[in-house]
């Protein structure tokens, strides 16, 4: 383990930030930690071994030395799979309070705050027993936090039993000013498998128990998109969108750029970007849909072909497909997402709904063709199309599939939609407005960084 990466100097505050190892959780927590290294405060960012071989590329030391990684093993072997969850789950937590309790006993400049990723919440007692603030930063929506935060009401009200499982089906209001939630769109609900919805309900549970008793919440959006997300507990810190600005966005994955210079050769408001972030999984009959969609719509695409969006079990598309869409396609393995969805000749963002790349588009005013796989995305999909109307949702056929028909049909419905690209225009402005001098969300980051300086 590294713990000379929390040798930092500085008596400004020094926060150390934890993140868990997936792509969707470390990118906005190291946004985060650039924008409080601009405050002056120290950081040191730990995350695993593992990914931190790649993130050692993605955080250079920031300023004098502002931000610095530290790596820390994740208790695996080198040849155990890493993106079996549940195995990683489970040796992380055996191993990471032991790496915590170290890194906070030795620390040369005495760490003032911690700032620990929601599925890291059971190691809170840690640095609270040492009398260190604490914040848990939650990758999440305002309608999920709600959700979380009400689990109790919810068996109390025999909505969901005791394991998660809807007990009635209809839709119940999470927050005001969003639209309500069915059970179907439950964060943890899983409708082919009771064993793993009750795991996941359980984990969801207890990261909230933890949560709640945290000094600070951090969260990736702004006041404006959900006002009344306040009421919920007093101990909410808006301070999104998190933005790389042109700083490392936080890749764990190797970024393919050359889609950028392609992208400078496309007329404005013409290109389809397509990516499903890193945790989507595809059939092979859906893949090839999705392939002849793209090509079917006749229309200049961009798509983040990622290899794990079939844990590497097909091809997702032949050369026979790459040479018929070969003027008017690009595909990569992964993408500088946050410059993708800035460029101008970006028209539409077909996604899995991922938090964070939410974040992003809606910051950019781009429009959205949903196609959320789990968890989060499926109601973050009906913010999206009926609370915000910023974009429009993908129907699966009787089989399950989205059709290449859908795929070309939704497109050019979104497209021709001046509604849906004025009001994500505007919701581009609230955004932009909420992290400018003065926004609500600098101001909430400006009252964290005052509480960590102290």
């Amino acid at each position: 383990m590294d713990t000379d990466g929390c040798k930092v100097s500085g008596s400004h505050g020094h926060v150390l930030v934890m993140t868990y190892p997936l792509q969707g959780h470390a990118s906005p927590l190291i946004k985060l930690s650039h924008r409080i290294a601009e405050y002056g405060v120290k950081v040191s960012f730990v995350s695993t071994e593992f990914s931190s071989a790649t993130l050692s590329n993605e955080i250079p030391d920031s300023g004098e030395g502002m931000i610095r990684l530290v790596s820390v093993p994740d208790g695996l072997n080198p040849e155990d799979d890493r993106k079996d969850l549940q195995i990683l789950s489970e040796s992380i937590r055996k191993v990471m309070p032991a790496h915590l309790e170290d890194l906070l006993n030795k620390a040369s400049d005495k760490v003032t705050s911690v700032i620990l990723d929601s599925p890291l919440g059971f190691l809170l007692e840690i640095p609270k027993k040492m009398g260190i603030k604490i914040a848990v930063y939650l990758c999440s929506t305002p309608g999920c936090l709600a959700l979380g935060l009400n689990i109790s009401k919810l068996i109390e009200a025999k909505v969901i039993d005791a394991d998660g499982t809807p007990l009635k089906n209809e839709k119940i209001q999470v927050v005001p000013n969003l639209p309500d939630m069915s059970t179907a769109e439950f964060t943890w609900y899983h409708p082919h498998g009771a064993d793993a919805q009750k795991i996941m309900f359980a984990s969801i549970k207890e990261i909230f128990e933890w949560m709640i008793t945290s000094d600070w919440i951090i969260c990736n959006w702004f006041t404006d998109i959900a006002p009344s997300a306040s009421i919920l507990t007093t101990n909410i810190l808006p301070v999104g969108p998190l933005l790389a600005n042109g700083q490392s966005a936080g890749s764990l994955y190797s970024e393919d750029s050359s889609c950028l210079t392609w992208l400078d050769k496309q007329a404005p408001k013409s290109v389809i970007y397509v990516a499903f972030g890193s945790t989507s999984r595809f059939s092979q009959q859906q893949v090839e849909e999705l392939a002849l969609g793209l090509e079917f719509m006749n229309r200049p695409f961009l798509w983040v072909a990622w290899s794990g969006l079939t844990n590497g079990s097909f091809a997702l598309y032949s050369s026979d497909f790459s040479e018929r869409v070969a003027n008017r396609g690009k595909i990569v393995e992964w993408a500088p997402q946050e410059m993708v969805l800035a460029h101008p000749s970006i028209a539409c963002f077909v996604t899995h709904c991922g938090w964070n790349s939410t974040m992003e588009s809606l910051s950019m005013g781009v429009p959205f063709l949903c196609w959320p796989y789990f968890g989060d995305q499926l109601y973050t999909q009906t913010c999206i199309s009926d609370g915000w109307k910023i974009g429009l949702s993908l129907n699966a056929d009787e089989k399950g599939i989205i059709s290449r028909y859908e795929i070309k049909q939704k497109v050019e419905d979104l497209l021709s939609d001046d509604s849906i690209r004025a009001n994500s225009l505007k919701l581009k402005e609230m955004a932009r407005n909420s992290i400018s001098i003065g926004g609500s969300s600098t101001k909430n980051l400006e009252f964290l960084v005052s509480q960590i300086k102290q």
